[in-house]
């Protein structure tokens, strides 16, 4: 057994946690120094922009040199949706649905390389993303917009094509959510879903764009807190050695990614350390902790980890083997490369890319008159993953569903939502929209059996898809 300080630098090299700001606290610095595998970034500490990432970036490599060691710098910037570096304006680039939905391949490989040399500008080394998930359950309240397609084979190629983009501009990818969190009802940030599936389901259809993944070289795969009976009946993936057996035996060889081990599905009866050290023994390799945490909780992870070791629950060479893993994607993907910009005829490809997609989910019946339109926003909470961030056009009204509807004005409503399909709470406020002429529905296209108007269907919030949107709505007569 090495001496207990090598163990505690090993229990701190796999983890990744986060705090709160743009500035990196003395505390973490410390941490850093000490060992600790890397910092995941979160809104707080991103909002000030690009600039302020990079220079918080370099803080964090920094005190991470002075213990001769490269840091893992990381972040959820799946694009569409889920950004973290653009959620002031909105995401610049097309999220899963849109892309898959316009199927264009080149288009998917040119949006991953963008948001790589996004990333890569910013000092950041792993991007979270992308979501390999296949969304075959329309009333999903944390995948939807998320995932390429409901379609296996779509998602698949989709995948690997948006991987090798981003690996291209120096960013590891860690696609998500292994075994499959597409064919669930429930959000496992607030509970623990069950994807009842029989094996043969999940090789024909969650597996496949995992697999695409691992033959287009991803070099991290996160795991779901969710329980799939078929592989294990008791433990959520993040914790079961059978389904992260699975992953191996796909061929992959990379770290493991934990998704965040504060979210209810993987701590909620076990709390954080104790779920680090189950995790770690059922053979994932890289432990996100979750945001804003106090350094506190990193050293107790550590030192649960530490006790787990000397009393024979976790063997020491488990613990070496990830911490080798973590090391081999860190030598491919340092994240001080140089990279060139964006190439500027991507934003113009994205808006074509974004009417492709309105054309293949939208009830394109003829518009109405929309001369002096007004826009109304039925507001509804976004899932903890997509964040409180911009979406949709501008409103010149926003409602909370059961509120009492205010005076509106006396003009044509372009009413927008998310996800009406799955809130009959929107429906009905709809429904009571009497002037409402268009709906533009800005989350996962589903079956909408509320009031028929003529439905746009952009697939995910994103710039281009606001352009494409408006595009529409101008030639019948919106003069905004």
């Amino acid at each position: 057994m090495p001496p207990s300080s090598a163990v505690e630098t090993l229990a701190l090299r796999v983890q990744v946690s986060a705090f709160a700001g743009s500035t990196l606290p003395a505390d973490y610095a410390d941490l850093l120094r000490e060992g600790l595998g890397g910092i995941c970034l979160f809104g707080t500490n991103t909002e000030a922009g690009e600039e302020s990432v990079r220079r918080l970036a370099a803080e964090i490599r920094s005190a991470s040199a002075l213990g001769g060691r490269v840091p893992v710098i990381t972040i959820d910037e799946e694009g569409g949706d889920v950004t973290r570096m653009e959620a002031l304006t909105g995401s610049s680039v097309l999220g899963a649905a849109a892309l898959g939905a316009a199927d264009d391949l080149t288009l998917t490989e040119e949006t991953g390389r963008a948001v790589g040399v996004r990333l890569a500008r910013a000092g950041i080394n792993l991007d979270l993303a992308p979501v390999a998930d296949v969304n075959s359950n329309a009333d999903n309240p944390v995948i939807a917009t998320r995932s390429f397609s409901h379609d296996a084979g779509v998602a698949a190629k989709h995948v690997a094509a948006w991987v090798r983009g981003l690996e291209s501009a120096g960013v590891a990818a860690c696609v998500k959510h292994f075994p499959g969190h597409g064919d669930t009802g429930q959000d496992s940030h607030v509970a623990l879903p069950v994807l009842d599936a029989d094996l043969a389901t999940l090789h024909e259809r969650e597996l496949v764009p995992f697999q695409a993944a691992v033959e287009a070289g991803a070099a991290s795969v996160m795991t779901s807190h969710i329980v799939v009976p078929a592989l294990d009946p008791d433990l959520p993936g993040t914790l079961s050695a059978p389904v992260l057996g699975l992953l191996r035996e796909l061929g992959f060889d990379g770290p493991i990614v934990t998704d965040a081990l504060d979210m209810a599905g993987a701590s909620a009866e076990r709390g954080i350390p104790a779920a680090a050290v189950l995790s770690l023994e059922a053979g994932a390799d890289l432990l996100v902790l979750g945001p804003d945490k106090p350094a506190s909780l990193v050293r107790d992870t550590a030192a649960a980890i530490v006790a787990a070791v000397e009393s024979s629950e976790l063997a020491l060479e488990r613990l070496q083997d990830a911490v080798a893993r973590i090391d081999r994607l860190l030598a491919d993907f340092p994240g001080t490369e140089q990279r060139p910009d964006i190439d500027p005829k991507l934003e113009q490809r994205s808006i074509e890319g974004a009417r492709r997609a309105l054309a293949t989910a939208s009830d394109l019946t003829e518009l109405p008159d929309l001369a002096g339109a007004r826009v109304v926003t039925v507001d509804t909470e976004a899932n903890i993953a997509v964040g409180d961030v911009r979406w949709g056009l501008p409103p010149d009204v926003v409602l909370r569903p059961g509120e009492p509807l205010p005076e509106l004005p006396d003009a044509p409503l372009i009413v927008q939502v998310r996800d009406a399909h799955r809130r009959p709470d929107v429906g009905q406020t709809v429904a009571e929209l009497r002037s409402a002429a268009v709906l533009v529905e800005w989350g996962w296209p589903g079956t909408y059996n509320g009031r028929r108007l003529p439905r746009l269907c952009p697939q995910g919030f994103s710039l281009p898809g606001v352009a494409a949107v408006t595009e529409i709505l101008r030639r019948s007569g919106w003069d905004r």
